[in-house]
């Protein structure tokens, strides 16, 4: 059977999902998606190594530095540029970047991570070449959107150049002395904000579909004017969040966003789900919910901001990610979408690794660290065991 090569739009940018070359360049979600679980795994690796003294990565950087952002701008980007290089020709109508320009993206951020990881006397170096991935990716999101005219996804751009400039902002500040907790605070706040629009729409997709599929009569309650206001009322709380974390005002405003983030998962009707793959996403979004109440009891003394931050990072983000990880790797490559046993630990893991990195602010807090850190490697490593192959050799008849 013969095979074409992708066609060319203007530009000489070849678009289209590659007949030839390696599998793995063929289109967006598979390079970045086996470098986030494989990068998830080794990142903590090493951070654990860190902890316990027989490592220092980032060198002069500071490995717990490093770590923070290593988990935000390394990781959950690749995630994104992942998801997005797959989901936004299905908004657009437009054919997806793969063969050499996907290349060219996959090493660029591979690039930032060797280069901020092992540090070869030049910090200005490694942070200009690592800085440069997020822009690259939101001008290519933006390129699509616009020549798709897809106005209201212009959102989303958006949310990732603000990633972008709190990984700038991150750097400057790390680089310059300063604290790179507001930066990261706006990293997180920008994950968030996407879970609350494209979870918000995803979850309740996918809940529908597996209800239709299996003749429930419950159904998912349909997008309103309360999924507006959740939305409005969380991205307030997270705004005070990233620039007065302490605040009284704070602490009211993400109450009432943990309230309504929990209502906008119970109309979704996850208990009548019995599929882990669309479980994960409900226990993924209900980690939405416990993160509002994590930065609010924060606000009040009650808990550390850092363990408040790590409900969001690891039980929202890392939650949804993954999530969406298997069951894109999954339905992309021809694969069942239903969840098998690894799955199904992996999302038992990532919620374990989310609850014990809480519960180390009240006790046996090194032992709970690591055990978060262990279950977060055996999450992603599952992942990783799981799909590489689909990811990395398995190309989908069409």
């Amino acid at each position: 059977m013969a095979t074409t090569s992708p066609p060319r739009r203007p530009g000489g940018i070849p678009r289209g999902l590659a007949d030839t070359g390696p599998v793995l360049f063929s289109y967006g979600f598979r390079p970045f998606f086996l470098g986030a679980g494989l990068w998830a795994v080794a990142a903590m690796a090493l951070w654990i190594a860190a902890l316990a003294g027989v490592a220092e990565p980032g060198g002069t950087y500071g490995a717990a530095n490093w770590h923070m952002h290593e988990m935000l701008f390394g990781f959950a980007s690749a995630v994104l540029a992942g998801y997005l290089m797959t989901a936004v020709p299905n908004w657009t109508g437009r054919m997806p970047v793969s063969g050499p320009p996907l290349m060219a993206l996959a090493a660029l951020w591979l690039a930032g991570r060797l280069m901020l990881t092992f540090p070869l006397d030049a910090p200005w170096l490694a942070v200009a070449v690592e800085a440069l991935f997020l822009p690259v990716m939101a001008a290519v999101f933006l390129r699509e959107i616009i020549a798709g005219r897809k106005w209201r996804d212009l959102k989303i751009v958006g949310l990732v150049a603000l990633i972008a400039l709190a990984n700038i902002g991150f750097h400057a500040a790390v680089l310059g002395g300063g604290d790179p907790r507001l930066a990261a605070r706006a990293a997180v706040a920008g994950f968030i904000a996407l879970i609350l629009i494209v979870g918000g729409r995803i979850t309740p997709s996918f809940t529908r579909n597996w209800l239709a599929r299996m003749k429930r009569a419950a159904r998912p309650a349909p997008a309103d004017r309360f999924d507006t206001v959740t939305v409005a009322v969380s991205l307030a709380a997270l705004v005070l969040w990233v620039g007065w974390p302490e605040n009284q005002v704070l602490m009211l405003a993400a109450l009432a966003g943990a309230a309504l983030n929990l209502m906008r998962l119970l109309r979704w009707r996850g208990w009548h789900v019995t599929e882990p793959m669309v479980l994960a996403l409900h226990g993924g979004y209900l980690m939405v919910a416990l993160g509002f109440a994590a930065i609010s009891a924060a606000a009040a003394g009650w808990m550390s901001h850092a363990a408040a931050l790590h409900v969001f990072a690891i039980g929202a983000i890392g939650g949804e990610m993954l999530a969406v990880m298997t069951r894109a790797s999954r339905s992309h490559t021809g694969a069942e979408t239903d969840a098998d046993l690894t799955a199904t630990l992996s999302f038992i893991a990532i919620m374990l690794a989310a609850v014990a990195r809480a519960a180390a602010d009240f006790a046996a807090y090194d032992a709970l660290v690591i055990l978060s850190g262990l279950s977060w490697i055996a999450a992603f490593g599952l992942f990783t065991l799981g799909h590489a192959r689909l990811l990395a050799a398995t190309r989908r008849s069409r």
